[in-house]
């Protein structure tokens, strides 16, 4: 081949090459410094588009996750306070409805029974208003309190159509006290209510030994209602829990999905980072002696 002074074949093609090994060097340290192999759009447009929609899928996720997180603390408020009302020998109406019964003992004194029975009508209402979080209470409500409140329980998305599921608690069924007095112990039922029920004035007499009895079927029914409400919260917090720990699975999924289509191999990118350096190496002395090649034409001139 002939030697010529403007045009170093050898030369352009030693830094051809090491311009490629030089942008492939580059492309690498850019992988291992951010730990992906798709950062942009321009290294998979596919794969970049896809991770991208799925990353704010599990933005989504980890809303609904909070969402129930709250809507979990909200129930469990309500169900603790119903199991308050409910209570045990000591509390509540299991307490009232025992009171009744002994009440119905001939000659026993019923105004001190009363004293009690009235600490726990005012207890039970007490719980019922202390039941609040978030500015929420089912049990204790008011004329601007909702009918019905959409908990959310999870979030799903088929091609471009995001949905929401929701359980929707109806208020009622859990409502003790009310501004209409239409609750579950402020109703009344013959001439009181639970929350009203008086027994001081009765006497051993027929008539009030059946007043006696409608009091105590009242509170009987009372019970039955506020257990099948407790009931009812404590299946809708199971649920909660249940897709609380979906969700979270979930978000796990979709991160290891990413995590597939955009993360980079760190051991196959250390070993093509040490490759690629050594062959730079090779490509700037490649360069060099090509460029030392045209020093022997002055050679030529010599005398």
């Amino acid at each position: 081949m002939a030697s010529s002074l403007l045009t170093n074949s050898a030369a352009m093609t030693a830094l051809q090459t090491l311009r490629n090994v030089s942008a492939s060097l580059q492309t690498t340290e850019n992988r291992i410094s951010t730990g992906q192999r798709v950062a942009t759009a321009s290294d998979n447009s596919a794969y970049w588009s896809i991770a991208t929609s799925m990353r704010a899928d599990n933005a989504a996720l980890s809303a609904v996750s909070d969402s129930l997180g709250l809507s979990a603390a909200t129930v469990d408020t309500e169900y603790t306070a119903l199991n308050k009302v409910i209570g045990d020998s000591n509390s509540g109406l299991t307490k009232l409805q025992a009171l009744l019964v002994e009440a119905k003992t001939a000659g026993i004194d019923r105004t001190k029974i009363q004293a009690e029975i009235t600490q726990i009508q005012q207890d039970m209402k007490n719980v019922a208003n202390a039941a609040t979080f978030n500015g929420v209470n089912w049990l204790s409500t008011t004329a601007t309190t909702p009918a019905t409140v959409n908990l959310v329980s999870s979030f799903s998305r088929v091609g471009g159509t995001p949905t929401i599921n929701t359980i929707t608690v109806t208020v009622a069924n859990y409502s003790l006290y009310t501004s209409a007095t239409a609750g579950i112990l402020d109703t009344v039922s013959g001439t009181a209510s639970v929350d009203t029920i008086s027994i001081a004035a009765l006497t051993d007499s027929a008539t009030d030994q059946t007043t006696l009895d409608g009091y105590i079927a009242q509170v009987t029914a009372a019970i039955n209602t506020v257990s099948q409400s407790a009931a009812n919260l404590g299946a809708i917090k199971n649920r909660i829990s249940n897709n609380t720990e979906f969700v979270k699975s979930l978000m796990d999924s979709v991160d290891r999905g990413i995590g597939q289509l955009v993360d980079a191999d760190m051991n196959a990118e250390s070993t093509r980072l040490q490759a690629l350096q050594t062959q730079q190496q090779l490509g700037v002395q490649a360069l060099s002696i090509a460029n030392q090649n045209s020093q022997s034409i002055l050679s030529l001139f010599r005398s």
